[in-house]
């Protein structure tokens, strides 16, 4: 049984697919307002040494939502950037897809671009676990992607006191604090689907999260109020942005790329984040 996928949630998806179809509303969105992307750069400044580098390049993007209700130039856009910011290394954040498993492959050509001298990396989100993991895991797998699914790795020099941890999504998978090899002398980076991800650390100590899964709210209204947001106990507390945390920690949320449960934006505006 998949956590926290109950009949009412299974009944929505699939009413999703009846209604939405494969493509026509994405298809319709890319008329309007899709065609737009924003690169995020942040700086973040950590309290530990890298290595022997003293910058570390990450681009990060999550949320592809790949489906009938986001545009597949939106995927291919977001990839293109990705390589054109040329990063130490990538990290994907999660949800993929929306509805179906078989969507993933449509993500197949443009995730296989990615390049990164240290290596692309990713995690999964709920609406992965939902549709069909296996399937997903797969295409990221066949795409050259390596999933840190409660797994640690760590980069080599000039990066060597680096550490790259990931755990699985905080509604829907198993997150497993024991999984990674954390080490409190490295520089961690910690990947989570969404912010929510913070509570299953299970108290080990990393210096910068990233996350997604909000996507702002999806839709705004004026004064930045979000009506609706995606389940999580920490969706809302940190809903998009840079956020400090205690003992000199940073946590960035992206509203991530793509869309779930209508085919529009209203104030979040797609983008990548590069740090």
């Amino acid at each position: 049984m998949i956590r926290n996928f109950p009949w009412w949630r299974r009944a929505s998806e699939h009413i999703q697919s009846l209604v939405f179809g494969e493509a026509w509303p994405a298809n319709l969105a890319s008329r309007t307002w899709t065609n737009r992307l924003r690169v995020w750069h942040e700086r973040v400044a950590l309290r530990k040494p890298l290595g022997t580098a003293d910058r570390l390049r990450i681009a990060f993007a999550s949320d592809f939502h790949a489906g009938p209700l986001t545009p597949l130039a939106s995927t291919t856009a977001a990839c293109e950037a990705l390589n054109a910011e040329k990063p130490d290394c990538i990290l994907l954040g999660g949800d993929f897809v929306s509805l179906a498993p078989r969507h993933a492959t449509r993500l197949r050509e443009s995730l296989s671009s990615l390049r990164a001298p240290l290596g692309v990396f990713a995690v999964l989100g709920n609406h992965d676990h939902w549709a069909g993991a296996a399937a997903v895991r797969a295409v990221l797998e066949e795409s050259g992607i390596s999933l840190l699914t409660n797994r640690s790795h760590r980069l080599p020099p000039p990066f060597e006191r680096t550490l790259l941890v990931g755990l699985d999504d905080h509604l829907s998978g198993h997150p497993d604090p024991s999984g990674p090899d954390w080490d409190p002398a490295c520089a961690t980076v910690l990947l989570i689907h969404q912010p929510s991800g913070l509570l299953d650390t299970g108290g080990h100590s990393f210096d910068l999260a990233l996350a997604g899964h909000t996507h702002g709210g999806q839709i705004n209204l004026p004064g930045g109020f979000a009506p609706i947001v995606p389940k999580g106990a920490l969706s809302r507390r940190y809903l998009a942005g840079r956020y400090s945390l205690h003992c000199d920690r940073h946590l960035l949320v992206s509203v991530g790329l793509g869309n779930s449960g209508l085919p529009i934006r209203l104030g979040p505006v797609p983008e990548i984040v590069v740090c």
